[in-house]
């Protein structure tokens, strides 16, 4: 079993890693309404312009060196501005 204390301390350091979630391998969003990493949970919370996409295919949480964390395949229409949120969580799996 994994220590809580850690669970949390990884949360925390995929929180900061995190620099911008890529829509579509193409539109860049740096910008977080919020970011944060309670527990052994990430939660972003940002906005999808609507003039930027009208449907979101790919979702990808990448770092500041362009490096993926991570990558989700969706089917989001986009009609208006939209705010999403998004988690991550980590967690022990026992196999």
């Amino acid at each position: 079993m994994i220590d809580t204390q850690f669970l949390h301390d990884v949360a925390g350091y995929v929180n900061g890693r995190i620099a911008k979630v890529v829509l579509n391998s193409m539109v860049e969003i740096t910008s977080f309404t919020v970011k944060e990493a309670p527990d052994r949970t990430v939660i972003l919370q940002y906005i999808i312009p609507v003039a930027d996409v009208s449907l979101v295919e790919l979702i990808e949480l990448k770092d500041a060196s362009d490096n993926l964390i991570t990558s989700n395949e969706v089917e989001i229409p986009i009609t208006s501005d939209t705010l999403v949120l998004q988690t991550v969580e980590v967690k022990e799996v026992m196999t």
